[in-house]
């Protein structure tokens, strides 16, 4: 038995690619504001708002912190091999460490694939020391990010 879901990304036109687009750059965007974007009234933008949430194309509304303007002047990307046994284990540490601001449970030779924020050298070593004995890390830091994390394409 075959179960049809709706694609909800057949269903965004490009009213809806413009409010999308407005809000990922300023997700506290006036409702006015996203109106005159889109090229609609208020309440008009208002409903496709809702609607776009309902189906799920919105997720949450969110800011954009600067690492750095709190401290953590370095970045890092830890790939992550559990020795046998110790996944879950070490699934728990990542979740409950703050520093792994991002991970990702990926296929291939790694298990995770984390992005950690850290103050200095001794932190970061600090952080890969509790997963040292449950896990195998291979370590990148990061000197820029020409790609920040962005909107995939909303047309086909």
């Amino acid at each position: 038995m075959n179960v049809s879901v709706p694609n909800a990304a057949a269903e965004i036109d490009i009213i809806d690619q413009r409010m999308l687009e407005a809000l990922a750059r300023n997700a506290r965007i006036s409702l006015k504001e996203l109106a005159e974007v889109a090229g609609l009234s208020s309440p008009s933008a208002a409903e496709r708002l809702r609607r776009l949430e309902e189906r799920g194309v919105i997720a949450a509304f969110t800011v954009d912190i600067a690492p750095e303007a709190l401290g953590y002047s370095l970045q890092a990307i830890v790939r992550v091999r559990p020795l046998p046994g110790q996944l879950h284990v070490v699934e728990r540490i990542i979740q409950e460490t703050p520093e792994f601001i991002e991970c990702d449970k990926v296929t291939g030779d790694d298990c995770f694939i984390g992005r950690l924020v850290v103050r200095s050298m001794g932190e970061l070593d600090g952080i890969l020391d509790k997963i040292a004995e449950r896990a195998e890390t291979n370590t990148s830091m990061v000197k820029a990010t020409p790609v920040k994390r962005r909107l995939p394409p909303l047309s086909r």
